[in-house]
């Protein structure tokens, strides 16, 4: 029988149970307003549960540091800045470098200072669209080349925000997956809603099997087999918007404030970490119809469905 426990972090709760078919421990909890489990290859409980209570550690100090929706963290320190300088910690220089590195090989297609768009759309699945006055209204808070970042200052001029929610979420994924493998001496899969990192093979050299999400309700999610790195899958299957039979998909174009045309209904990308690979599968999908070609020409295992 699967055996079970509890634990209680600051009112976050953590299950443990063991999977004897797979002959693994699977640990579930919440983190980044998402489901979160971590299935750890190990013979014993206790490393089992070592891991598991590691890796959700890090998600709930990852949400927390880095939330945009917390008032006593680094974001909202900066986002309420007025225009002057915040001092940041290491970590925090290292997603601002990363965020300027992909904002420049991106040509500006990924942009953390985006996350303000989310006051005018509200992807909830109905007809509601902004009207373009109100889009061009929150486009002229949106803008990489309009910060000041030289370690450890950083600035954004009144009114600019930062967010973010478009690497945070992979990034501790990774970080998880890393500190909790370490931890437990095992191999582990961490899944942070639908964005997965495997530390390596399982015990006994099996894979780890992973079924991706399809749009296409008559078809059968296809089945990957990985022993080592990242799976993350973008589109619009719960964020969208329908008005007059066309699908507005929740990734946003940060230089015109709209969905792009054309793009993939599902993105997935299998790559070394889901940091890399949660970034492509959104630049693919704000490729557009170049999807397909954008990510042959980086020649990176994908799937795309339309």
């Amino acid at each position: 029988m699967p055996r079970s426990a509890t634990r209680s972090d600051d009112g976050l709760s953590l299950d443990l149970e063991y999977c004897p078919a797979e002959a693994f421990w699977r640990a579930r909890f919440r983190a980044m307003a998402c489901p979160c489990e971590v299935l750890v290859s190990a013979d014993d409980e206790a490393s089992a549960r070592r891991a598991a209570e590691v890796v959700a550690g890090e998600a709930w100090r990852v949400e927390q540091k880095f939330s945009r929706y917390r008032h006593d963290n680094i974001v909202h320190a900066i986002n309420n800045a007025g225009g002057r300088p915040v001092t940041v910690d290491e970590e925090t220089a290292r997603l601002l470098d990363f965020a300027a590195d992909c904002y420049d090989s991106s040509d500006g297609l990924f942009d953390v200072t985006s996350g303000v768009l989310r006051r005018v759309w509200q992807f909830d699945g109905s007809d509601h669209l902004p009207t373009p006055a109100t889009v061009h209204e929150a486009l002229q808070m949106v803008g990489w080349g309009r910060v000041r970042w030289q370690a450890p200052l950083f600035s954004t001029p009144a009114g600019m925000q930062i967010d973010f929610g478009g690497i945070g979420k992979e990034y501790a994924c990774d970080r998880a997956a890393e500190i909790g493998s370490a931890a437990a001496n095992a191999p582990v899969l961490v899944n942070f809603g639908g964005d997965i990192r495997v530390t390596g093979p399982r015990c006994d050299g099996r894979p780890w099997h992973i079924a991706i999400e399809n749009v296409a309700p008559d078809s059968i999610p296809p089945l990957v087999e990985i022993r080592r790195g990242a799976v993350t899958t973008s589109g619009d299957l719960r964020r969208y918007l329908l008005k007059d039979g066309v699908r507005y998909g929740h990734i946003l174009d940060p230089r015109t404030g709209w969905p792009v045309q054309d793009a993939p209904r599902s993105v997935t990308v299998l790559e070394v970490n889901c940091t890399q690979a949660g970034l492509l599968s959104t630049l693919a999908i704000l490729h557009g119809a170049g999807a397909e070609r954008f990510l042959a020409e980086l020649n990176v295992k994908h799937w795309v469905v339309r």
